[in-house]
């Protein structure tokens, strides 16, 4: 079974930008636990990140078509991608919506989600711990349609 974890724009500051809202672990910790809670369910994980939306949306096309499901913190671009919204349509995947803060308690512009309806569940402020959540949603979510 593959599962891919995508990250949007800034996620690659994690631990530098705004700690005290994101805390001060990097994104680089966060794989390496979902690494290891993955060989427990001998699950292999595709990492990608990007601040670049087009490159997400590649990625999403090449990978996704022949991932089981997915994890996505898309950023920014949850308030704005429609683009993306589409890639994950286009190949028809499973995923969890993932989110370090809880965007419904922040500025008004970050409560919406373009990709809320059409994933199967969301984590939202959680901190880092969210991925953890959201892998375990994943995995969940796998088994009971029989794809683990």
């Amino acid at each position: 079974m593959k599962i891919i974890i995508v990250n949007g724009p800034n996620l690659n500051m994690l631990g530098k930008r705004e700690p005290d809202k994101y805390g001060k672990k990097s994104l680089n910790y966060i794989e390496k636990i979902l690494l290891d809670k993955a060989k427990k369910f001998k699950v292999d994980l595709i990492f990608f990140q990007s601040n670049h939306e087009g490159e997400i949306i590649d990625f999403i096309q090449k990978e996704g078509a022949k991932a089981d499901g997915m994890l996505i913190n898309p950023g920014a671009y949850t308030h704005t991608s429609i683009a993306i919204r589409d890639a994950i349509l286009s190949v028809n995947i499973p995923f969890v919506e993932v989110h370090i803060t809880n965007i419904y308690k922040r500025e008004k512009f970050r409560r919406r989600s373009y990709f809320k309806d059409i994933s199967i569940g969301q984590i939202v402020g959680f901190g880092i711990y969210g991925y953890v959540l959201a892998f375990y949603g994943i995995i969940n979510f796998l088994k009971k349609n029989g794809k683990v």
